[in-house]
């Protein structure tokens, strides 16, 4: 057993520090913004506790883990006046489940190891239900035998965790990840909008091609959402958005051509600007001939 703090208890973190709670046995302490999310989550998992900082939180922690929103938000639960980084023991290792740059993974690293700390940068792939369910998929960059040392922890709610190569390896892998789905999603809208407009019955459409070249995750699970037009099973519009514009920044830097990203991601604004903001990301759909729901 092992002394943990989580911050962070948004849809992915709650569920995630309950399988550290319940499936690992560990002494899981934490730490939302929002002291009433915390409450929820003593509530929901008991044995635990909550803290009312970072800092508290992972003071004498042996594993610190985050899931927040932003760049901005990681640096203040880290170096921040009340960051975690502050009362960390020494050797204690910092798994980061934020989708943030590669960049701020590469700063929070070269801090932690100034401090005698260790830092991974481990953004997660598989939504609201894979975090509930235990089954993420967990892209990692960071030193191997900090890895080594964090990776049955991480098994407790992942199917597959793997280090892909120095800090900030995960953040690019999670980009990859990003790029890949959003021009997945807009091909997947506008193949079941077409097989609507041209009257064929899309239950048997999708049960012929999804047996082909043409299965997808999205098409397994969202398929019938889109057609029925419900938008409320996972990932919103605003956090694609937030992760597209860190895509297209790092695209920017290192040469690399993103056309699809860039014209879906101003698909993604005008679902926004039509008050989509919290839709899933199968929303796209309705820009192509509905009215939004």
């Amino acid at each position: 057993m092992a002394n943990v703090a989580w911050i962070g208890l948004g849809v992915m973190g709650f569920p995630m520090a309950g399988h550290l709670k319940v499936r690992g046995g560990h002494d899981v302490t934490v730490y939302n913004r929002t002291p009433a999310k915390a409450i929820s989550w003593l509530e929901a998992y008991s044995g635990g506790r909550s803290a009312s900082t970072p800092a508290a939180a992972a003071e004498g922690a042996d594993f610190v883990f985050a899931c927040v929103g932003n760049d901005d938000d990681l640096r203040a639960v880290t170096i921040g006046p009340d960051g975690a980084f502050r009362t960390m023991r020494r050797g204690a290792i910092f798994i980061d489940h934020t989708t943030a740059s590669a960049e701020v993974a590469r700063e929070l690293s070269l801090a932690a190891k100034s401090s005698g700390l260790s830092f991974i940068d481990a953004p997660v792939s598989g939504g609201q239900a894979g975090a509930e369910n235990g089954q993420l998929a967990v892209m990692c960059g960071g030193e191997a035998e900090a890895f080594a040392r964090a990776l049955p922890l991480i098994e407790t709610y992942a199917k597959l965790a793997r280090l892909i190569g120095p800090p900030g390896s995960g953040q690019l892998t999670k980009m990859v990840n990003q790029i890949a789905i959003a021009g997945l999603v807009q091909g997947l809208s506008e193949a079941i909008a077409f097989a609507e407009h041209a009257g064929l019955d899309v239950e048997s459409v999708i049960g012929v091609i999804s047996k082909g070249a043409a299965q997808s995750w999205q098409m397994e699970n969202r398929w019938k959402s889109m057609h029925a037009r419900k938008f409320d099973f996972g990932f919103a519009v605003d956090w694609m958005r937030k992760d597209l514009g860190i895509c297209l920044r790092e695209a920017e830097r290192c040469g690399a051509a993103l056309p699809v990203t860039a014209l879906v991601d101003r698909y993604y604004a005008d679902i926004q600007a039509q008050g989509g903001a919290r839709y899933d990301t199968s929303s796209l759909i309705v820009r192509l001939a509905d009215p939004m729901p």
